[in-house]
């Protein structure tokens, strides 16, 4: 999850496995899987950074495992 801001300064958490691609023109358009465009007042680097940074930390992150009972 990225966080996020709107043009009219609310913040949100958006899923970045649901980005299909990013444009700026000269506001920045998020394209999602699903269809649906958000604009955001992020940068594009901005949000290829979050978004990079979101992968290392999901694969960097120790996944808890269950110890089994003896």
């Amino acid at each position: 999850m990225i966080k996020l801001t709107r043009l009219d300064g609310s913040v949100f958490v958006l899923n970045a496995e649901m980005i299909r691609y990013v444009e700026e023109n000269p506001d920045t358009f998020i394209t999602l899987n699903t269809g649906d465009k958000m604009v955001v007042t992020e940068s594009i680097d901005e949000v290829i950074d979050r978004t990079i940074q979101y992968q290392q930390r999901k694969y960097m992150l120790p996944q808890l495992v269950p110890s089994s009972s003896k």
